[in-house]
């Protein structure tokens, strides 16, 4: 009798120390936030929501007009539930790819859209969003922000794999919006186009650009984002200073100190234009107050 209940003893003991060593189960998903984010820590992962995602109202996204529409138009095709496709939003920095995912959000998350963003080194959970999302009546878009994959990294898979690459169909009620700098999300290196060869006259890319090409072809649609001009620079700094509540008589000067604020970033994009102004509007309120 003793000895069985010494075994007893060391059994919920060893029990114990085995629930402290594995991972906690993951917290129910709170279903009634608009936003999400895939998070993984110790051995599990779940979808957190976002009670204060970020807001962006897509007035304040100028000289996007062509590619406003083309987001804007597949994301209420989406939403209708007619037939829509995962988005690859391509091109130079700061130019408004993530912004513009976020402002469309903002305008229809009253209509039923919700967002889930996911980083790169949690897409090999991919399968498991997909199975969350799966059976609920709201509509979602899985926002990857700034992808861009080296060989053989298992979020690259994995992502070909939800663009039509699975065995396992890709929910109606989710679509993948992605940015990059890169049109096709790999590095490409010169080397590369050696692999090239003739077929009948026909050009043939290598092995090589081929599955690198391949990924990016699974985006239905690709939108290309390019350098803003300097009429268009300007047109962006005087609008963020007018946002942030600065509007000046002469707007000379100001925009002398924006384009030399530009050249030293070596950039004149939507963000060098908003961190201008936060600056110019900034040191100008210090002057008015001291």
């Amino acid at each position: 009798m003793n000895n069985a209940r010494h075994l007893i003893e060391r059994a919920e003991s060893l029990i114990g120390r085995l629930e402290r060593l594995l991972p906690e189960p993951p917290p129910p998903t709170d279903w009634g936030a608009r936003a999400f984010r895939w998070r993984s820590r110790g051995g599990r992962a779940w979808l957190a929501a976002e009670h204060r995602p970020h807001r962006l109202d897509p007035a304040d996204l100028l000289c996007l007009e062509r590619q406003k529409a083309e987001i804007e138009r597949n994301t209420r095709q989406f939403l209708a539930g007619r037939g829509a496709n995962n988005l690859l939003l391509w091109g130079s920095r700061g130019t408004g790819k993530s912004s513009l995912i976020k402002a469309v959000f903002t305008a229809n998350q009253d209509r039923g859209l919700r967002l889930i963003e996911v980083d790169k080194d949690d897409l090999p959970d991919l399968p498991d969003i997909l199975d969350l999302v799966r059976p609920r009546p709201e509509r979602f878009i899985l926002f990857c922000d700034d992808l861009s994959f080296e060989a053989n990294e298992p979020g690259y898979k994995a992502l070909k794999a939800a663009l039509e690459g699975s065995i396992s169909a890709t929910p109606d009620n989710l679509l993948i919006y992605a940015t990059s700098n890169r049109r096709h999300l790999m590095p490409e290196f010169q080397a590369e186009n050696r692999e090239a060869h003739l077929v009948d006259g026909e050009l043939h890319q290598g092995e090589s650009v081929e599955e690198k090409v391949s990924l990016s072809d699974r985006f239905g649609l690709w939108i290309s984002f390019h350098p803003f001009t300097q009429a268009q620079y300007l047109i962006l700094v005087r609008h963020w200073c007018a946002r942030l509540g600065s509007v000046a008589d002469d707007w000379a000067p100001v925009e002398a100190a924006a384009l030399q604020w530009a050249l030293r970033r070596g950039s004149r994009s939507g963000r060098t234009a908003w961190q201008f102004a936060r600056d110019w509007v900034g040191r100008s309120e210090a002057l008015v107050t001291a």
